[in-house]
């Protein structure tokens, strides 16, 4: 009987939140119904990963190397996955993702339930802002390790608050085991630790002698899985996390593209990223602000998740601005920044909720319709992109390698119908090994680079090998075709398609 009591109390309390949920994962089905699952080059190192650990090759990718460009949790996730159901994460890949989404979506319903000023008008309108936020609707939509490490980030932000209410070792454990894991599912994991350091140094309950010793021991913990596994990527091949370059763009430029995606975030359109660098630069001055005011000014709140959201917003956002800067990756875009949608939407908007209770009747009545008015027209701008992602998506598919341009692709049938094309022993080269894999399930090196010496020595060494090319994805820095044949002058035509072609030599 009390249990049947505990069941109802939290279905009572949350039949929101579950509802929500299903929502969230019946939305992300509807998108990915016409394709399946996004496919991008990172997801073919995961999936690659993952089949190979079932298939006892330890922690290697397609080509058999070993994985190191990425941790390796989120592979070993998919691979616990096929391991248990026998289904690849490919054919997984929706429902897989449709229940992360949805766990999500829950977690985010269980914490603003707890915030320090609360309203079911402000938490509908917070979960229905997640349930179609065409951000997480993007991410969840492909088999990409954010999905998970957005999970562990609101399981971070739960543990953390238990952590706060007692402050005893073993929930502090707790919470280094959850950053420990995040930091081997993605390497921006090293966020998370660098935002309990900093709630656990501004503390204010925690003595200096306390606070060495706790973030010692939080520091140690969480650093240790991320510490063994770039051991053994540096005893595999000599790099920590593979080759890593210099950043092309400077810092000016990083805060302005970070806020072009604040822009679209905010509904914004594209007219509008003239006042991107701005926006961020607001953000970043507005959440520190908001820190330092319950660390020194209003204690109480400290503590709150309020507080901790907030806290977890700086410490990204600064560090992907400032890595940005200095390493070379791609431009910081939505995937990038994609962990701090749920901090932003709540860090922007916790505070509506108290300011509207503390007004008199009529101002407060002002400030309710203003504040429907403003969510109305944030909600209109998701729905719009929703629709719009939705068109194209019914049309040609989730965008990667499982929407209509590879699908009804005249070379990938041919690879697809005549598996035994490539005589095995044979070296295959082509300008996408990712893509290559996924249709082939075969290993293949990249076209040499002519401005690589010992690439193109060890090119003219091969007698007899294959040449795949595909058009849809072009790489000037590889040799071309015509380039290729004055390499190997008895280079024979295959295939020939418009989106590529298939030689011998």
């Amino acid at each position: 009987m009390p249990q049947n009591l505990t069941f109802r109390g939290f279905f009572a309390q949350h039949a929101d939140s579950l509802i929500a949920a299903a929502a969230g994962f019946f939305v992300l089905t509807f998108f990915t119904r016409y394709s399946g699952i996004g496919i991008s080059p990172d997801s073919v190192m995961y999936i690659s990963g993952a089949r190979n650990m079932n298939a006892h090759k330890a922690f290697t990718y397609f080509n058999n190397d070993p994985l190191v460009a990425f941790p390796l949790f989120y592979p070993t996730f998919l691979g616990i996955f096929l391991f248990i159901t026998g289904i690849d994460p490919v054919v997984l890949g929706p429902v897989l993702n449709g229940l992360l989404f949805a766990g999500l979506i829950l977690m985010v319903g269980f914490v603003v339930e707890r915030f320090t000023f609360r309203s079911k008008w402000y938490k509908w309108f917070v979960l229905l802002a997640i349930v179609l936020s065409p951000s997480l609707l993007e991410i969840y939509s492909m088999l990409w390790s954010e999905t998970l490490f957005i999970v562990w980030t609101l399981v971070f932000i739960i543990a953390y608050r238990h952590y706060i209410k007692t402050h005893t070792v073993v929930a502090l454990i707790i919470v280094a085991c959850i950053t420990a894991l995040a930091c081997i599912t993605r390497y921006a994991g090293v966020t998370l630790i660098g935002t309990g350091g900093m709630l656990l140094l501004f503390d204010p309950q925690l003595k200096l002698k306390n606070k060495i010793g706790q973030i010692l021991l939080f520091g140690l913990i969480s650093i240790s899985l991320l510490a063994a596994n770039l051991i053994h990527n540096a005893a595999v091949t000599h790099t920590g996390t593979g080759p890593r370059y210099k950043s092309l763009t400077s810092l000016s430029e990083n805060m302005h593209y970070f806020g072009t995606v604040m822009c679209d975030w905010f509904t914004l359109s594209p007219h509008q990223y003239n006042l991107a660098f701005t926006i961020t630069l607001l953000l970043v001055v507005g959440f520190v602000a908001a820190f330092l005011y319950h660390a020194f000014k209003k204690r109480g709140l400290y503590g709150s998740y309020e507080n901790i959201i907030i806290a977890f917003f700086i410490v990204y956002g600064l560090f992907m601005i400032i890595s940005a800067t200095i390493s070379r990756y791609e431009r910081i875009n939505n995937r990038l920044l994609s962990p701090l949608f749920i901090p932003l939407l709540l860090g922007c908007t916790y505070w509506i909720v108290s300011v509207i209770r503390k007004q008199d009747k009529k101002l407060r009545r002002i400030l309710m319709v203003l504040s429907l008015g403003i969510a109305l027209l944030f909600g209109y701008g998701e729905v719009t992109t929703d629709l719009q992602r939705y068109d194209d998506q019914s049309d040609y598919g989730t965008p990667g390698y499982t929407d209509d341009t590879w699908n009804k692709s005249e070379l990938i049938k041919v690879m697809k119908t005549h598996p035994d094309l490539f005589k095995p022993g044979y070296p295959i080269y082509n300008n996408a090994c990712e893509a290559f894999y996924f249709f082939t399930g075969k290993s293949s090196v990249y076209i040499p680079k002519p401005t690589e010496p010992k690439q193109m020595a060890q090119f003219d060494q091969q007698p007899h090998g294959y040449i795949v090319v595909f058009n849809n994805l072009p790489d000037p820095a590889l040799l071309t075709v015509p380039q290729i044949q004055q390499h190997k002058k008895q280079l024979k035509t295959l295939y020939q398609f418009e989106d590529g072609g298939i030689y011998e030599f």
